[in-house]
């Protein structure tokens, strides 16, 4: 079982590299904060499949909720700043 967690765990980290492509060569800064948004999530994912691993889910899922709340304020709070900054100059 724990085989499997593990290549799970390696197919997400390889996952992760998509949105960090569109993180670095976005066309808008939109879609640089999405790409941000979508490895937010899928660390996640990696955080609670840790929590699996070391058969310690429930601490994990206190950590998980506390990083979903930080990611969540940040993307809010990147939008809105990049909102603002090109709203001024047009």
């Amino acid at each position: 079982m724990d085989l499997f967690f593990v290549s799970i765990g390696l197919v997400l980290g390889l996952v992760l590299l998509l949105p960090l492509y569109r993180v670095f060569n976005g066309p808008t800064v939109f879609d640089r904060i999405l790409g941000a948004a979508a490895i937010g999530a899928k660390t996640l994912t990696l955080i609670l499949l840790f929590g699996l691993i070391y058969d310690r889910l429930d601490m994990f899922v206190d950590i998980s909720l506390g990083y979903a709340i930080l990611n969540f304020i940040g993307v809010v709070a990147m939008a809105k700043y990049f909102r603002k900054e090109r709203g001024s100059t047009q």
